[in-house]
């Protein structure tokens, strides 16, 4: 296996970190990642906050789930879904204006816009979360940032068409050791497909859930309270639990926000 194929294959999250720093010359050599990422027409639909200020920090412990190992980590970056930019550079060249002039149809910034940019964001900070752990940086995706928008929105100073998509926390691992029980991934035949998609048979459930239930026998792992089965216990878990329900409502804010 190739270096790259094994950091893949062998990249975990990360959310115990070490007291050494991330150097400005480590920092800039993942943010550098990051811009190399592939995007929409060359536009780099994004924009990257580091979350420098402790107090900030403190008040994402409460707003990304009571996760307090967000204040601990050395670099915190928020990828933005960002079609601001453009925006204005279109507004100040008098874009608009002269596509009027040549008889052109305009239209404001969209759901596709929207759709994009959170693609290039995502890219990018999947780069970014590679090129870290090519230095021995381990990193970990909040996905709660998608809560609680109007919050993050007067917090980061967020326009219109600027939205939080994804924060990643880096920092050197306490532990360097390999997962003992990498967290599984579904078998491969039930997420590549030919052609056309082919839904989920209810006789196809156990093999779906085949390596959790391997994993959980080997770590004496047990179902959430009242859950018969893994799916169940997955949907008491996470799909229903609170944060879930603020992540719609939230989402949905953000939607209606940029329309």
């Amino acid at each position: 296996m190739n270096p790259t194929l094994e950091l893949l294959n062998h990249r975990r999250s990360v959310r115990a970190y070490s007291d050494q720093p991330v150097t400005a010359e480590e920092k800039a050599a993942i943010l550098q990642g990051a811009f190399r990422a592939p995007t929409a027409g060359a536009m780099q639909l994004y924009t990257i906050i580091e979350v420098a200020d402790p107090a900030i920090k403190e008040r994402l412990v409460e707003t990304c789930d009571h996760q307090p190992f967000i204040a601990n980590a050395p670099l915190v970056l928020l990828f933005l879904a960002d079609y601001q930019r453009w925006w204005d550079a279109y507004s100040y060249s008098g874009a608009p204006e002269r596509a009027q002039a040549l008889g052109r149809p305009t239209r404001p910034v969209g759901m596709g816009d929207m759709l994009l940019a959170c693609c290039d964001a995502l890219i990018a900070a999947q780069n970014a979360a590679i090129a870290a752990e090519s230095l021995g940086i381990g990193s970990c995706y909040i996905g709660d940032i998608l809560e609680n928008y109007e919050i993050h929105r007067e917090l980061f100073g967020l326009p219109l068409y600027s939205l939080p998509v994804a924060m990643l926390c880096f920092g050197h691992p306490v532990s360097t050791r390999p997962a003992a029980n990498p967290t599984p991934r579904f078998p491969a035949e039930f997420v590549v497909q030919t052609d056309r998609y082919h839904r989920l048979e209810e006789q196809d459930v156990d093999a779906l859930f085949q390596p959790w239930t391997e994993r959980m026998q080997a770590t004496g792992g047990k179902f959430m309270d009242g859950a018969e089965n893994f799916a169940q216990s997955n949907y008491l878990r996470k799909f229903i639990a609170e944060f879930s329900f603020e992540m719609s409502r939230s989402v949905a804010a953000m939607w209606k926000n940029w329309e």
